[in-house]
């Protein structure tokens, strides 16, 4: 994991145990899990909103949301961010597992 990301899973992993006063990652941990699930929706909606538009500056600046919530996400569930690049080395060494789609949807 860059330097970027585990500094930001170590910010985010203090401020659930602080509850910092004005603190927005301490508002979702208060808020619980269906808060944190709906702010990834809407961010993952963000950034596919921002890629269609061909906006980049828009699309880094939403995919940024969409990471920091994932990881408010991946602490409040106790995934580490070894666990995540661990199945990303895993899936690193797959090939021809392209998957077959339906007839009809030969488009997505």
């Amino acid at each position: 994991m860059s330097d970027v990301l585990q500094s930001l899973y170590g910010t985010v992993t203090r401020r659930k145990s602080e509850n910092r006063k004005g603190s927005y990652t301490c508002y979702l941990f208060e808020q619980g899990l269906d808060k944190i699930l709906k702010k990834c929706g809407e961010e993952c909606s963000e950034v596919i909103i921002a890629a269609k538009n061909g906006n980049n500056h828009e699309t880094v600046m939403e995919i940024s949301d969409f990471l920091y919530h994932l990881t408010v996400l991946m602490v409040h569930e106790g995934i580490a961010p070894e666990d995540v690049e661990a199945e990303l080395e895993k899936r690193s060494h797959k090939t021809d597992n392209l998957k077959k789609f339906h007839k009809a949807d030969r488009n997505t």
